[in-house]
């Protein structure tokens, strides 16, 4: 028997400690009992049973003959931890759910190791320590401290025990059962990735949802999570979005690519959906698990009152759906039907005076030429709202289309909930959530079509590590030389020490030159003044050279001297280092607008052409790039390139640490790098 069949269907399961009234070994016996497991036995010094539950004092003293204990539950003290797990390994125990906290949670990291090292021993998994157990309702098996949630068809896994039982004790009321639940705390063995692995063969869960503070690894952790979405939904609930914990970086892209940011990115590659909270968590598992598949982006709204169907319309398009009014000939059709007042244009307005069959026969209506609808009602006191509800819950069984229903106002509209739970037509508190709801599967079909063959995940590219030529960050020319050694496009440029080596790069370039300071301490030159800008002549050299000189004083190396690149858009393109996902790569609109206009998009490295195509695609002002007001588009193809090679850098060169390439210069045609920053990992951060 694997794990995974000894966690969730064990052919016994042992409950290891007290089980005295009030402590944690018999409200695990008791839930065990109420849910209709019986295969159980208790152990305790003691060897103390319950309930009619056989008792041994160690998992030594199983009687002979005895069921197979292929599950130990422990709730006994912290201390005794590890002589159980060894009693369980000897006794065949496959998998242990160590309940008990007081480990590394607690400052115990060294007990915690103890745990691991004892069960890698005996080849014995472990779910914890510090969690609150699991469940499988198909099983009838709730070895957990939580409320035993409704049977269904999502299963939940969560690093948080208290978060999880607030889902499960949530669930009869949101209307959505559960097939498994998992809260794994600590996560010494066991982790977020062996779940996902373990949910994505498994038949008796559609959906998956996860709630995590932190993956265990993050590349191993996008692996798992793009196995399982390429059959069956993944909602993410990541706490932590703030930057707070991050280190100080001094790159542009290391300071926008702050944690959340990248995590964002990773599940994109991943195919998982990240959801704000358990309300949308909800709302999507309602969905998914409710709703057939939403195969176009048309979407039909019928309501009874104007503005909430307005709302939900203004919701449908920032979510990427189509709200399009009718033809001609669906318009005629509910003209026939309808009263004169009622509102033909999408959003369907029914007005107040809509029937259980105006519901009906419109909702099938319009699904002849939309791809899902949306059925709201804003009850009124004196009307009951359970004929409504049946009136959409036969369209949805006539059309076998998605209806997504929002039957609102509290109260009045109680009455209709049981029907549409029964009819299999999810409810929504509000129109616009029902709509995202709809986007969701809508986008999940789109995830679903677009992966193919590939993976989505960004694998290593094999090669050996290369040595950099420094043992400290590079000054920009340096960066510049060995970036156009590799074959990268840089900007001409000559490197002035002196006045006269500044007049003279002048006079070579033969038009309006950029300058720039050299200097260790001037990061960001732009902002301190260390750009002078079209700079014509061997004397405007000189003068720029000696400003320059002053403004870096000791620090002063020189200057960059480089012509002026006209009909340009400036980009950026750089690198930096997830401590989770290891390095990740950006592009954005570059210069002086890097920070003030926020506009980057990110991925784990490294990635393909047609991922880095998608990252500009998705830029806020991607437009820009397209070409706007006349001006010509810019070769995105070259910008893709840079990308793509710029993903592959740290892995040929391990000791970088962030780099920055800002701006660079997109063309009508090919891109060249007007600045290049390198930052070196320190010696306590080597790879």
């Amino acid at each position: 028997m694997n794990w995974v069949d000894a966690l969730f269907r064990p052919r016994s399961v042992a409950v290891v400690g007290s089980v005295s009234p009030g402590k944690i070994g018999r409200v695990l016996v008791d839930q065990l009992l109420a849910g209709g497991f019986t295969e159980l036995v208790a152990v305790n010094p003691r060897g103390l049973g319950t309930r009619g539950v056989s008792a041994v004092s160690s998992l030594r003293e199983l009687p002979p003959g005895s069921s197979p204990v292929d599950l130990a539950v422990i709730a006994s003290p912290a201390a005794t931890v590890p002589d159980v797990l060894e009693d369980a390994g000897k006794a065949g125990v496959k998998v242990a759910v160590v309940i008990t906290a007081g480990f590394a949670e607690a400052g115990d990291a060294a007990g915690e190791l103890e745990i691991l090292e004892v069960a890698r021993r005996w080849s014995l998994r472990v779910v914890g320590p510090n969690c609150a157990g699991i469940v499988n309702t198909k099983h009838d098996l709730y070895p957990t401290l939580e409320t035993r949630p409704p049977v269904g068809d999502v299963a939940f896994v969560s690093q948080s025990g208290a978060l999880g039982g607030a889902v499960l004790s949530w669930a009869e009321e949101q209307g959505v059962g559960f097939s498994k639940f998992v809260s794994y705390g600590n996560g010494a063995d066991l982790t977020d990735v062996d779940f996902l692995d373990a949910l994505r063969d498994d038949e008796e869960t559609r959906v998956v949802a996860l709630y995590v503070e932190t993956v265990s690894d993050g590349r191993r952790f996008m692996e798992s999570a793009r196995r399982l979405t390429a059959v069956k939904p993944l909602l993410v609930i990541k706490s932590g979005r703030s930057d707070s914990g991050r280190r100080a970086t001094i790159s542009h892209t290391g300071s926008m690519a702050g944690a959340d940011a990248v995590f964002d990115a990773a599940l994109r590659q991943s195919g998982a959906i990240r959801v704000d909270g358990i309300e949308e968590m909800f709302d999507l598992c309602r969905g998914f698990t409710m709703l057939p598949p939403v195969d176009g982006r048309r979407l039909a709204i019928v309501t009874n009152s104007g503005g909430p169907g307005v709302l939900a319309a203004d919701r449908a398009e920032a979510s990427g759906l189509r709200v399009e009014p009718p033809s001609d000939r669906l318009r005629d059709r509910l003209q026939r039907k309808l009263e004169p007042f009622c509102g033909l244009d999408n959003p369907f307005d029914l007005t107040v005076q809509a029937t259980k069959d105006d519901y009906r026969d419109v909702l099938v209506d319009v699904l002849a030429e939309h791809d899902a609808a949306v059925a709201i009602n804003v009850n009124t006191p004196y009307l009951d709202a359970a004929p409504l509800a049946a009136g959409v819950v036969a369209a949805a069984k006539s059309t076998g289309k998605p209806i997504a229903a929002s039957f609102m106002a509290g109260g009045p509209a109680q009455a209709a909930l049981p029907v549409l739970r029964e009819g299999g037509v999810p409810n929504f508190a509000t129109g616009e959530r029902a709509v995202s709801a709809i986007a969701a599967l809508w986008r999940q079909s789109q995830r679903v079509e677009s992966q193919g063959d590939s993976t989505g995940v960004p694998s290593i590219p094999p090669c050996e590590p290369e040595p950099l030529p420094w043992d400290r960050d590079p000054l920009e020319p340096e960066a510049a030389d060995w970036l156009e050694t590799l074959g990268f496009p840089v900007v001409e440029r000559r490197w002035a020490r002196t006045t006269d080596e500044a007049a003279d790069a002048v006079r070579r370039f033969a038009g309006p030159v950029a300058i720039k300071v050299v200097s260790p301490s001037i990061v960001h030159k732009t902002e301190a003044g260390g750009v002078i800008l079209n700079v014509d002549g061997p004397e405007e050299a000189v003068d720029a050279f000696e400003r320059l000189d002053v403004l870096a004083g000791d620090d002063f190396r020189g200057v960059l001297v480089s012509p002026m690149v006209s009909e340009s858009v400036e980009v950026l393109v750089g690198l930096s280092r997830d401590p989770q996902f290891g390095p990740v790569v950006a592009c954005g609109l570059g210069g002086v607008f890097t920070e003030a206009l926020e506009d980057v998009s990110l991925r784990v490295a490294p990635v393909e052409l047609e991922e880095a195509r998608a990252m500009f695609a998705e830029l806020r002002g991607s437009a820009i790039l397209l070409g706007t007001r006349g001006r010509p588009p810019r070769d995105l193809d070259a910008l893709a390139e840079l990308v793509a090679e710029v993903s592959r850098l740290p892995f040929r060169f391990p000791r970088i640490a962030e780099l920055d390439l800002n701006p660079v210069f997109s063309l009508e045609r090919g891109a060249r790098i007007g600045d290049a920053r390198v930052v070196l990992l320190r010696d306590e951060e080597k790879p």
